[in-house]
């Protein structure tokens, strides 16, 4: 999506204006880890304000991830559009933040910019992560929200309020669900458990993960539920992995993406019939036991992914 914009914020009526920042969650995978890149010592996303200067969004995104970070960027999809009606308050503003999420390959530390730090995307969101058990932390957040249950106004809230939580948290009748991470976020900022919260609960905020600032980590949670869904029916996955890996490497980064552990011969078998990656013939030693052959993503899946972003495919 392609818009020219000014620096001036444009009028909504003749008391409130409107500033429109752009904001890019960028991705990588790094030695079976999801990563983010983030600035300000993990408070803020690569972000800033619209310029006349940029000719699109997207132009807007790349000039600011390029001046904060120097992380380099491969593809950009666009995001969602938030409106924080708070940040802006004093100056009677509208922030319109227009995110952006990003595939990227990790560069080392020592070629960023000092502002610019990659970190654990579960730093910021612990209780996503179920591939390890989770029984403290889950007491904890569940023990709140059956007291923000209980004390419903009516019994029509108070049902409908469980029935969220059992949703969401994959209680009763219900299953996890990976893809309901901006869900769950949401349900921890209207019931006080995280520092973003209007009031929150500092009992509650050791067990809630890193802030960020203003509708940063809300933005960075709809990035996590879009890729997580999208990683079931298109090879995304492929913006992520080096040009030649083992099975194991691909099950791990699938695994950190969705935070959940998969059953390996099932792993293998969907693969198999996706029929997305071929053997290259060569291997590669391991810790321990035999070698491990090296996969590749099949020309067409590569053509796939360039014809689907309007570009030419390249050698990776």
């Amino acid at each position: 999506m392609n818009t020219t914009n000014t620096t001036t914020p444009h009028t909504i009526d003749d008391k409130q204006t409107a500033a429109t920042e752009l904001v890019a969650v960028l991705v990588a995978v790094t030695n079976g880890q999801a990563r983010v890149l983030t600035t300000h010592q993990g408070q803020s996303l690569p972000a800033g304000v619209l310029s006349p200067l940029h000719r699109s969004l997207q132009k807007g995104v790349r000039v600011w991830v390029e001046e904060q970070t120097a992380q380099p960027l491969g593809y950009l999809e666009q995001l969602y559009t938030f409106v924080d009606t708070q940040r802006g308050q004093a100056a009677k503003q509208l922030w319109l933040s227009v995110s952006y999420v990003g595939l990227v390959t990790e560069v080392e530390a020592s070629n960023l910019n000092l502002q610019a730090k990659w970190m654990d995307w579960y730093a910021f969101f612990p209780w996503e992560d179920r591939r390890a058990a989770q029984a403290g932390r889950d007491k904890v957040i569940l023990a709140a929200l059956k007291a923000w249950i209980e004390a419903s106004d009516d019994a029509e809230t108070q049902q409908f309020r469980q029935q969220r939580v059992d949703m969401y948290w994959g209680q009763g009748e219900w299953a996890w669900s990976e893809e309901l991470a901006l869900q769950r976020y949401e349900l921890m900022y209207e019931t006080g458990m995280l520092h973003e919260s209007p009031e929150p609960d500092d009992a509650l905020l050791p067990y809630t993960g890193i802030p960020m600032q203003g509708d940063h980590r809300r933005i960075f949670a709809t990035a996590i539920s879009r890729l997580r869904a999208k990683i079931k029916y298109r090879p995304l996955i492929f913006d992520l992995m080096p040009a030649e890996f083992t099975l194991l490497q691909l099950q791990q980064s699938i695994e950190t993406l969705a935070g959940l552990t998969l059953h390996k011969p099932n792993f293998r078998r969907l693969i198999q019939h996706q029929d997305l990656i071929e053997p290259t013939g060569d291997s590669v030693m391991q810790d321990r036991g035999r070698p491990a052959q090296l996969y590749r993503f099949k020309p067409n899946v590569l053509k796939e992914q360039s014809l689907a972003r309007g570009k030419m495919p390249l050698n990776k």
